[in-house]
């Protein structure tokens, strides 16, 4: 939160300027992912990267431009043509199409909503019909990986989750869910003004042993999570497309 206070601060204080003075085109941010749009006889980019890292001791920007008139940018892929721009969905290579499968021991509602998010980008993203076929199959393929019928995709996209209706201010309370026997008394409230929601007992915090043992004396045979420090971990990025 105080980061993005500060990136706030910085760029009604001095990026504005920056990109006025180096006659950028547009500039987009996502906490700390940048796309800058120029044209490359009007802006030098590494002037701007200079200038990005002259700001504030504690900021370490990098550049990376485009290649083959493309540009990877949070989870879209923008390609240039003479007189247009595309996008597709863009999935790093470590992604693997993991997901809540059908056979765990999770509510239908967390499953259906791990579905439905890369489903919605579907039609939320503006993608031609070519991106937009590929992307199906993919979620398809996904669906199918994780145990579910692939017509699941067309269920979730074509069935959007319950609004509240204006004036109701239902309350909400909290289940673990342990399976069917949750369902069938969460069942019970179905017409009431009482909403469910769900968690899970097979997590991380509960899977891991954080007890305490003394039995060892190696560091290494105790359970955990060890944290890792990588330096490029630190630096803000930017991408320019132009």
């Amino acid at each position: 939160m105080f980061s993005e206070v500060f990136l706030k601060y910085m760029e009604n204080t001095e990026v504005y300027d920056i990109l006025r003075n180096e006659k950028v085109e547009g500039c987009f941010r996502y906490v700390d992912d940048i796309l800058i749009i120029s044209k490359e006889n009007h802006t030098d980019i590494n002037e701007v990267l200079s200038s990005f890292n002259s700001i504030s001791p504690g900021l370490n920007f990098t550049v990376e431009h485009e290649q083959n008139n493309r540009i990877n940018f949070l989870d879209l892929t923008i390609q240039k043509y003479v007189n247009k721009l595309t996008v597709s969905i863009y999935r790093k290579p470590t992604t693997t199409d993991a997901t809540i499968p059908k056979d765990s021991c999770h509510s239908v509602e967390h499953k259906l909503a791990a579905i439905r998010y890369i489903t919605n980008r579907i039609n939320t993203y503006s993608l031609d019909s070519t991106s937009k076929q590929k992307e199906i199959n993919t979620v398809k393929q996904t669906a199918h990986s994780n145990k579910y019928d692939t017509t699941i995709v067309n269920k979730v996209s074509n069935n959007k989750p319950e609004r509240e209706q204006d004036g109701q201010n239902p309350k909400w309370t909290k289940f673990t869910y342990v399976g069917r026997e949750t369902r069938l008394i969460t069942k019970r409230f179905k017409n009431t003004n009482l909403k469910m929601a769900y968690t899970t007992n097979n997590n991380l915090g509960k899977l891991l042993d954080t007890q305490k043992t003394t039995s060892s004396k190696n560091k290494f045979d105790k359970n955990g999570v060890y944290q890792l420090t990588s330096p490029t971990c630190l630096k803000k990025y930017i991408g320019q497309i132009g």
